[in-house]
């Protein structure tokens, strides 16, 4: 049987060819332009917008340490218990993005492709401006939730010291290991919001995996762990210059620089490298205007 030119299976019908064309999957480009569309849509919000969204995050990703302590509390102690109570952590980040609220480590990629598009001052004023009020944000109410969750009468005595261990679990890495571990973590949010529009239907499955994967290996976030260690600041363990020095800023660079300076980056290198039309479009360029045209 001789193969044809094109490479083509043979004998399909054209009902058959459009299904195979609407099946594949969408270009990296697409995928840049969808993010660098809902960049654009975030950075033209007003600053009482995104106060509002961000606080509303920050208070939310309090279900993470809420989750994870009161797994914690309630599992035998044992590291093949500790995998099971890693799922805690999730449950901030699933209601934070399902809900569609604004948080920082989503916006070091949204937020970041259009200034790369477009690189003007304009621009990145309004990025700075984004990144201020929503980083602002999100953690006055981290560090709101972390104070209501000790000083009220909610929890046992038994979650209150898992809810202490998880802070003091974080504060055993050193200001570089902060910042290393900051760069892994933003990078791997970066890749959850650039897979995100692909696979639309399996969102809440990829958001599970990819925060799943951070708490298991220790990874340090700006957000929830402003909840973590705050709590361990208004317990008494730990004073506010090592919340800052030791994990907020180490960590707050490293998901800069984990999700913009190097996904971001080279996400945007990517597309920018592509020349030409997608395959199927080669030699339907539009053909240059004649004197005819203008008559």
């Amino acid at each position: 049987m001789d193969t044809p030119k094109d490479g083509k299976t043979p004998n399909l019908s054209a009902e058959e060819e459009h299904e195979v064309e609407k099946n594949q999957p969408p270009r990296a480009a697409v995928l840049h332009e969808i993010i660098r569309t809902q960049g654009d849509q975030e950075l033209e919000r007003s600053v009482a917008a995104l106060w509002w969204s961000a606080l509303a995050a920050g208070l939310t990703m309090g279900l993470s340490l809420m989750a994870m302590g009161l797994l914690n509390s309630r599992l035998p102690d044992g590291e093949a218990f500790k995998v099971i109570a890693s799922f805690g952590y999730c449950a901030g980040f699933l209601a934070v993005i399902l809900a569609r609220q604004q948080l920082f480590t989503e916006n070091t990629l949204t937020a970041v492709l259009p200034i790369m598009t477009k690189p003007t001052l304009g621009n990145f004023g309004r990025l700075i401006r984004l990144w201020t009020v929503v980083l602002v944000g999100n953690l006055c109410g981290t560090l709101l939730v972390a104070y209501v969750m000790l000083h009220l009468p909610i929890f046992d005595s038994k979650t209150d010291l898992a809810f202490l261990d998880i802070g003091r679990k974080i504060m055993e890495n050193h200001a570089s290991q902060m910042f290393a571990k900051g760069i892994v973590s933003g990078w791997m949010i970066a890749t959850m919001v650039w897979m995100i529009p692909s696979m639309e239907s399996a969102k809440m499955w990829i958001i599970i995996l990819i925060t799943y994967l951070m708490a298991l290996g220790d990874f340090t976030h700006i957000v929830v762990g402003s909840a973590e260690v705050s709590y361990l600041v208004f317990a008494g363990e730990l004073p506010w210059k090592d919340f800052w020095l030791v994990f907020a800023g180490p960590t707050l660079a490293g998901n800069i620089i984990g999700g913009s300076f190097i996904f971001a980056l080279i996400s945007h290198a990517q597309i920018r490298s592509e020349s030409g039309p997608p395959k199927g479009q080669k030699g339907k360029a539009r053909r240059p205007a004649s004197d005819d045209d203008d008559q």
